[in-house]
């Protein structure tokens, strides 16, 4: 059975762009959460996501993973980009969109 940190790890290694939030896409639990999903909308690309309400346990251990103590963290390519405030500035100059264009040209 794997740890907690073993699934962080492999959420973060199978899904090319990954958002743990609070709630869902369709239903953002924070502001910050929900001002995330809609600047990662925006690029129009496709994003998995974790509900860390709905997973204590990942909730306790990813900022021990990733080094960041709140959430949303956005994961692309296995690496932690940063919170709401990081992704909008990136939404904002244009390197988000260019972040994740590389992701999806590669995937193809």
């Amino acid at each position: 059975m794997a740890t907690t940190e073993e699934k962080i790890r492999e959420q973060i290694s199978s899904n090319s762009i990954l958002l743990y939030m609070k709630g869902t896409p369709e239903a953002p639990e924070c502001g910050f959460s929900g001002a995330t999903v809609t600047a990662l909308k925006k690029t129009g690309h496709d994003f998995a996501y974790v509900n860390v309400l709905a997973n204590p346990f990942i909730r306790e251990r990813l900022p021990k993973v990733s080094n960041w103590p709140t959430f949303p963290q956005l994961f692309v390519k296995g690496e932690l980009v940063g919170g709401c405030d990081i992704v909008l500035q990136m939404v904002e100059d244009g390197s988000l969109d260019l972040l994740l264009d590389e992701v999806e040209e590669k995937a193809s």
